[in-house]
């Protein structure tokens, strides 16, 4: 194999690497959800912890979700488990759905030690943008299974069409 071939396939590696980061980022970046320690959190104590990469101050997790859309409302579904449905707060602001609460950590038992915690527990914030104006009043939540559903009626219903614009 030729130096050309080899600077080549390692060109195609580093573009095709990140292409992929790229894409991670733009279609998880709204998902990534910062947890804050809050008062009902209840963390472990530092020294009854082992995995050297707790930090009990910051833990992140990705909070994913889907927006549907039809013509007479939109459909948010967002993957919050670990809660009871009465430690989330939901409400429109702006052109946005808010989500907040806070995950409690639970503990096993009275004696032993964290090897691994990975999970995130706190006060937590996500946002998700409406592309359309909804009825804020109108609005009905369902918590089921770790997964939130918001059904939004539509202020105006139909689907957003495309207006072309000239260009002068």
């Amino acid at each position: 194999m030729k130096l050309e071939n080899i600077k080549e396939s390692m060109g195609s590696f580093w573009d095709n690497l990140a292409e992929g980061w790229r894409h991670l980022w733009q279609s998880a970046s709204g998902a990534l959800t910062q947890f804050k320690p809050g008062d009902k959190t209840d963390l472990p104590a530092p020294d009854s912890v082992d995995d050297l990469s707790w930090l009990p101050s910051h833990g992140w997790s990705m909070l994913g979700g889907d927006v549907f859309e039809d013509d007479d409302r939109l459909v948010v579904r967002l993957e919050v488990p670990g809660l009871e449905k009465e430690d989330l707060n939901i409400e429109i602001q702006d052109d946005a759905l808010v989500v907040s609460g806070e995950k409690r950590f639970e503990q096993q038992a009275t004696e032993g030690r964290w090897r691994v915690v990975q999970c995130a527990y706190g006060v937590f914030r996500r946002v998700v943008p409406l592309p359309v104006a909804v009825k804020a009043d109108e609005a009905r939540a369902h918590y089921k299974n770790g997964v939130l559903r918001v059904q939004l009626p539509k202020v105006v219903a139909g689907r957003r069409k495309p207006t072309p614009i000239s260009v002068e």
